[in-house]
């Protein structure tokens, strides 16, 4: 009875100290703080995983993550989902990104397509400077950063005339979406700078009060569009274009051949087309986003 007490003892504390030794190993380290002009910024380790985080309502939100070890890798599902307008468009040669974040997506888009031109916008001049330090964002002759606000930036392009194959979307600071960039009269803007090739890739949430206005705006301004969600993701990703969008067997067609150059970046793009969908799961009767009727601090706390 005795060694069997000495057993298990002995057991817990071996126990004990795996748990206490996972714990050190998931210890994220803060190697960077600052406060910008729009929000705090940090950028912490753990082990090869390295993670930008913005402070601005509520806690904390990843905004980007690499793998130090393997920083092809795209880590979440939203940015991977990002590239789902490949099989609408797969050979863009002129790219918009709305928000930097840590750069993952267009350093991907210049490592597959090295001739494209690529424009990003990022209102947060700190966050440039981030990313240049602690997540390998370049600049190149081909890649060029603007700080400064999305909206004046695409309005200046319609003005000029400048049409984007493909345009991201993805201007979330923190834990919500301005909503300057949530309107009718915004998505106007935003289809005068594309052609009837061009697909429109909106990176917002899957869950919150502004679900059904937000998807009502797009429908109204885009007509049909695709709806794209994972299991695993609290995002979707709303995929449109100026024309009739391409039937399933052409998605599914496109994703074949996109599979081999996508695989290193860990896109399973092969699995994507079932899961886009153009069947409307929002109340169709909520009123659209306009710039005279856009709640967007309903996204707050969600």
């Amino acid at each position: 009875m005795l060694i069997n007490r000495k057993k298990l003892i002995f057991g817990s504390l071996i126990q004990l100290l795996a748990l206490a030794l996972l714990s050190v190993s998931s210890y994220a380290e803060t190697i960077h703080e600052e406060r910008s002009k729009y929000r705090d910024i940090t950028v912490t380790q753990t082990g090869e995983r390295r993670c930008l985080l913005f402070n601005v309502h509520r806690g904390d939100r990843n905004q980007t993550c690499m793998m130090l070890d393997n920083p092809n890798r795209l880590v979440f599902d939203y940015t991977r989902m990002s590239f789902a307008g490949l099989m609408l468009q797969q050979a863009p040669q002129s790219i918009l990104v709305i928000g930097l974040g840590g750069g993952s997506i267009p350093i991907t888009f210049a490592d597959l397509f090295p001739t494209a031109e690529i424009d990003v916008i990022e209102i947060d001049d700190a966050v440039v400077k981030v990313a240049k330090e602690y997540f390998q964002f370049n600049e190149t002759q081909n890649m060029k950063v603007y700080v400064g606000d999305g909206r004046p930036f695409i309005k200046r392009a319609a003005l000029r005339g400048n049409k984007y194959d493909y345009i991201v979307l993805d201007a979330f600071s923190g834990d919500y979406i301005p909503e300057h960039m949530l309107t009718r009269e915004f998505l106007e803007e935003v289809k005068a700078i594309m052609t009837r090739d061009s697909v429109l890739v909106a990176n917002t949430f899957s869950t919150s009060r502004l679900y059904d206005h937000e998807s009502v705006t797009y429908q109204r301004a885009f007509g049909e569009f695709y709806n794209f969600k994972l299991p695993t993701s609290g995002n979707r990703i709303i995929i449109a274009q100026l024309g009739l969008l391409p039937p399933r067997e052409e998605l599914v067609e496109a994703s074949r051949q996109l599979e081999a150059s996508l695989d290193k970046y860990g896109v399973n793009i092969t699995d994507y087309p079932r899961r886009l969908t153009t069947r409307a799961d929002w109340d169709m009767s909520r009123r659209e986003l306009t710039d005279q009727y856009s709640p967007g601090n309903l996204l707050r706390g969600n």
